[in-house]
């Protein structure tokens, strides 16, 4: 797989540690979003659709370090909105290596030729380039032309001056099989450390509902790929093999939100990475007043169609861990990609969806301006005049 032994076996100490205290719930990865502005508007994702108030906010590098400090996760994961746009970037990667964390710097690469000589290679720091296919799949996702060739120029320079380099690839419902199997065949020949793919999730604000996966279209997808690709073995995911055997069907899991904690500008995002319906102040208060049982799939009806990996990853590294000659069976055989799909959870039980999106950019464009003016934000429910 695409993940180096010693990024290994940083992790694996850390869960080795989790396990023997008996600690329930605990962070494998945090998912960082310092700003919400790109330079993209991609029709899968909607991000760009914050009133520009909101988009011209940015964690600081001292929220990035309270943040990791708080969490104590192995991995960050800095995703965004675009994280080459923010000024402090650098010293936020540099503080983070300087505290042992694996850094992982996703972009789409459009200012990585730009940016890239304030980054210095690391054992433990991947530029994620954002790819969804071949030119044709990538440019149409991302809605704009000559992003591709961008994107791939930019992973040969990145690899030409020694960093380690991986692709972050989410599939919509029409992906070809074929295709995807090909364009990962290219990634492999580029000589890619690592790639991470995954099949979308249904943003609520996404400018295009038309093109999400629902699970039974993800795994059939994903067992045409794996197909292709002797089970997986063939191409380098950075990714666990019980998450690729999670979207080919052949293992059914609730998912882990707080294994991949989101701080965001509006706070610590609840419950997950995918869903903001609440924040707050502190990790311990995320953790501690979450009510996490009202989440994932058969639970909420946003849930229903999840198989991402920021949900789901944590849960196959369990499973992992809990059963690893299991797991070392489906990496050596490869991921089985036919015969009868594992029992899925039932979507009988689950509460209806609850829109919440427009408060809570109301309530932080109120905390904006008050700021502002020195006034006192709003009471929690208030939205402010536009």
């Amino acid at each position: 797989m695409g993940i180096p032994l010693h990024q290994a076996a940083r992790i694996g100490t850390y869960l080795v540690r989790q396990h023997l205290s008996g600690r329930k719930r605990y962070p494998l990865v945090l998912m960082l979003e310092p700003l919400f502005r790109c330079n993209l508007a991609c029709a899968g994702c909607g991000k760009i659709d914050y009133p520009s108030e909101i988009l011209d906010q940015r964690l600081s590098y001292d929220d990035c370090m309270t943040a990791i400090d708080e969490c104590g996760a192995p991995v960050v994961s800095i995703a965004g909105g675009e994280p080459l746009l923010h000024r402090e970037m650098p010293k936020i990667v540099d503080g983070y290596l300087a505290r042992k964390k694996v850094v992982i710097l996703c972009t789409n690469a459009l200012l990585l030729a730009k940016k890239i000589d304030d980054y210095k290679p690391h054992p433990f720091f991947t530029w994620s380039i954002h790819l969804d296919g071949n030119r044709e799949m990538h440019d149409k996702s991302v809605c704009q032309q000559g992003t591709y060739d961008k994107a791939v120029e930019a992973i040969r320079l990145a690899k030409a001056k020694g960093f380690r380099v991986s692709i972050n690839c989410t599939l919509f419902n029409d992906a070809d099989p074929a295709a995807v199997a090909a364009f990962f065949d290219e990634m492999k020949e580029i000589g890619l450390d690592g790639m991470t793919v995954s099949p979308g999730y249904a943003y609520e604000r996404a400018p295009d509902q038309k093109h999400f996966l629902n699970r039974t279209k993800t795994k059939e997808l994903f067992r045409g790929i794996l197909a292709r690709g002797d089970g997986g073995r063939k191409w380098p995911f950075s990714q666990s093999i019980n998450f690729l055997d999670f979207l080919a069907g052949n293992k059914s899991y609730q998912c882990t939100p707080w294994g991949n904690p989101t701080r965001t500008v509006f706070g610590w995002q609840k419950p997950c990475y995918l869903l903001g319906e609440g924040y707050a102040k502190t990790f311990r208060e995320l953790m501690d007043d979450t009510d996490w049982d009202k989440y994932g799939v058969g639970k909420y009806e946003k849930c229903a169609d999840c198989m991402v990996h920021c949900g789901f990853e944590a849960s196959a590294v369990k499973d992992m861990f809990q059963h690893p000659l299991q797991a070392l069976t489906v990496a050596m055989r490869g991921v089985r990609t036919d015969g009868p799909m594992a029992k899925d959870i039932s979507l009988e039980g689950q509460r209806r969806a609850e829109f919440v999106f427009s408060d809570h950019v109301g309530r932080k464009l109120a905390d904006i301006r008050a700021a502002k003016t020195g006034a006192k934000p709003r009471p929690k429910g208030a939205v402010p005049a536009e």
